[in-house]
């Protein structure tokens, strides 16, 4: 039981750690609002599905892969993505669309969330220390519900945050197109901004 609740709670605070992570999704669920925590899911569900491919590749090749070389050039394409993101979010608060371009979009951005969290778990080194103990247990089966649960982490993290951006994007005082313009520019800003320095970094 103490082994899943870590588990759980490595992948819930790598998530939340990760400024990268937090500015992928901002943008998403500043436009998702109230439904901005199914997008947080969808972006889960991507990172737990990359993590856990990288993990078990890990878990089998052991030693024989070059994870470093792998994880520096998944990064630099992460920094890129997000930089994406964030000049996708600035287009759309400086030009709201329409409700039937915003219902395209709404779809859009179901597929967009799970691929960048795909990407973020198949590119980041980062989700490998919290992995770490997987390797050790004594079991595959132990170590794969390991895995599962720390991608269950993730999705649970994500979630959350979406619905907390969502929730203060529906509020009453942000509710007006210029304030969830402004939100969605800031959010935007921070991507472009966090994307531009994971990229010279790695």
């Amino acid at each position: 039981m103490t082994l899943a609740l870590a588990a759980f709670l490595a992948g819930f605070v790598h998530v939340l750690l990760g400024p990268d992570h937090l500015a992928a999704i901002a943008p998403y669920a500043v436009d998702g609002k109230t439904g901005a925590w199914r997008t947080g899911v969808r972006w889960g569900m991507g990172h737990a599905a990359g993590a856990l491919a990288v993990g078990l590749l890990v878990l089998v090749l052991r030693e024989a892969l070059p994870v470093e070389a792998f994880s520096a050039w998944g990064e630099r394409l992460v920094g890129l993505v997000l930089i994406g993101i964030g000049i996708w979010g600035l287009r759309a608060a400086w030009a709201r669309a329409s409700m039937g371009t915003r219902a395209r979009e709404a779809q859009a951005h179901a597929h967009a969330a799970f691929a960048v969290g795909t990407l973020h778990g198949l590119a980041g080194g980062a989700h490998l220390l919290g992995m770490l103990p997987a390797l050790a247990l004594p079991s595959d089966l132990a170590a794969g519900a390991y895995l599962l649960l720390f991608g269950t982490g993730s999705v649970a993290a994500m979630a959350a945050f979406a619905s907390l951006v969502g929730w203060i994007a529906g509020r009453p005082g942000a509710s007006g197109s210029r304030a969830q313009s402004a939100l969605l520019g800031f959010s935007s800003l921070a991507a472009v901004a966090i994307g531009g320095f994971w990229t010279l970094q790695s």
